[in-house]
């Protein structure tokens, strides 16, 4: 992500919706010194992806067979050990008998007693904190992982931008085939951002790339092509629409609003009448050509264009 810090972090309300913790609870461990918050722009507390680990795990090893005071110490060796930012290597945590067991690979070290450099890459998913391995050894755990990511991504889109994005991005990458639905939703994110349009544009290109006929895809971009004042090319992909879906009068009235903004009159009379043909019920369309047939003197295709809508709307 360009001009962003590579280091998300989540707001109180975040983590407790993420693990169903209490903010009493979260309170105790800040005041123990377990969990050392930052503060954010506005003086909130902003927990890092170690502390949601640390949590995630605290409250996994809580019903197991092993004593408290051994995963606590546990928790505090692996602590000096977890990054606050972006994971690299999958690693897992977990109780093995009365054991806290740290897994990275086909290795199992002992959390209390082993010595460990560990490097983390973690999605967090409702309800629980899965662990991704940064390069998966087969098809169906690189397309396991894509599916973790999105659902990732979907969650966090509504509340964090940033997080989602990442998230979205390691869905593309991951997946053994194209996600449609990674890239536009993706897309869509940034074209939120109007400072983002740019990089929207990159993405639904790309998409485009592999889903050629996507005709969601040509309309998003239209959109932003417009935005940007890339007429031309905005008008391109409405047509691009059109030729998908003949149907689609929507885009074929954009079509030939753009061709007349372009100043190529003639271009757009036609536009306009093939978005009747599609739907002669389109009352905009029908008005804009009414009036460039009134600015050219043709009144019979005027009284042509408006006998045709009046039987098609009864």
């Amino acid at each position: 992500m360009r001009g962003r810090s590579t280091v998300h972090t989540f707001s109180l309300r975040e983590v407790q919706s993420l693990l169903g913790v209490s903010r009493r609870a979260l309170r105790i461990l800040i005041d123990a010194g377990f969990l050392r918050p930052s503060r954010g722009a506005r003086n909130d507390l902003r927990f890092t992806f170690r502390d949601v680990v640390l949590l995630r795990t605290a409250l996994k090893l809580r019903g197991s067979r092993i004593p408290p005071r051994k995963v606590l110490k546990a928790l505090s060796r692996i602590k000096d050990q977890l990054p606050d930012a972006a994971p690299l290597s999958g690693v897992r945590i977990t109780a093995v008998g009365d054991a806290v067991a740290v897994t990275t690979g086909h290795a199992q070290w002992d959390a209390v007693s082993g010595q460990l450099l560990l490097d983390f890459e973690i999605a967090d998913v409702k309800g629980d904190v899965t662990f991704l391995d940064n390069a998966p050894a087969t098809l169906s755990a690189r397309r396991k992982q894509a599916e973790d990511w999105y659902s990732l991504a979907e969650q966090l889109q509504a509340t964090d931008a940033v997080g989602a994005e990442a998230a979205y991005r390691k869905a593309i990458e991951l997946s053994p085939e194209p996600d449609f639905h990674a890239y536009n939703n993706l897309g869509a994110l940034l074209a939120g951002d109007r400072n983002r349009c740019a990089h929207a544009l990159e993405v639904f290109d790309e998409a485009l790339q592999h889903f050629a006929d996507a005709e969601l895809l040509h309309a998003n971009r239209a959109v932003l092509l417009e935005e940007a004042g890339r007429l031309e090319d905005a008008a391109g992909s409405y047509l691009r629409c059109v030729e998908i879906n003949g149907k689609n009068d929507q885009a074929a009235l954009n079509h030939a609003v753009l061709l007349e903004e372009l100043g190529r009159v003639e271009e757009a009379v036609a536009a306009y009448a093939r978005c009747l043909e599609i739907n002669p019920a389109n009352e905009e369309a029908l008005r804009y050509l009414t009036r460039l047939h009134e600015q050219n003197g043709d009144s019979q295709a005027v009284i042509r264009h408006l006998s045709a809508w009046r039987r098609s709307n009864g």
